[in-house]
C-alpha cells in the first residue's frame, strides 16, 4: 500500500516557499526542487503525524495527495510534518518537495537579461576588441 495523506475536500492547498536553513537541508539532492510549506485543518493531526513517522521509520516515502488548480490529481513527497492545536481545532503543517517550474525560471532570467545589450560595450573606445 502506498503511504499518502489525501485531501478529500476543500480548495487546492497553498504552498509557501520555505527559506529556513533547516528545511532547505531536507532537500539536499542533485535534482532541482524547492521546499514548500502548507497548513491544513484536520481532526486527526496526531494520527496523520504518526502515519508520516511510520513511513519514515521504514525508510518509505509518504506523499500529500490533492487536486491541483486544474482539478487534476497531484502528489508531493512530504519531507517533515508537525501538528498544532489552535482555537479552531488542529492544524497539520507539512513541508513538501515541489518541482521548480523551469519555464518560469527561464522566463524570469530572460526578463532580467533583456536589460543587457551586447552593443552596450561598443560605446567604450578603450574596451578591448576580440
Amino acid at each position: 500500500m502506498e503511504d499518502k495523506i489525501t485531501i478529500i475536500e476543500g480548495p487546492t492547498p497553498t504552498f509557501e516557499t520555505v527559506q529556513d536553513g533547516w528545511a532547505l537541508g531536507l532537500n539536499e539532492s542533485h535534482l532541482l526542487f524547492e521546499v514548500g510549506l502548507t497548513r491544513l485543518r484536520t481532526f486527526n493531526g496526531q494520527g496523520l503525524l504518526e502515519r508520516c513517522h511510520r513511513a519514515w521509520r521504514h525508510k518509505n516515502t509518504i506523499n500529500l495527495e490533492y487536486r491541483d488548480e486544474s482539478g487534476f490529481e497531484a502528489q508531493s513527497p512530504i519531507l517533515a510534518a508537525r501538528t498544532l492545536e489552535v482555537d479552531d481545532g488542529q492544524l497539520l503543517l507539512l513541508w513538501v518537495r515541489q518541482e521548480i517550474d523551469v519555464d518560469a525560471l527561464e522566463a524570469e532570467a530572460g526578463e532580467a537579461g533583456d536589460d543587457f545589450e551586447d552593443d552596450d560595450f561598443d560605446d567604450d573606445p578603450n574596451a578591448p576588441h576580440f
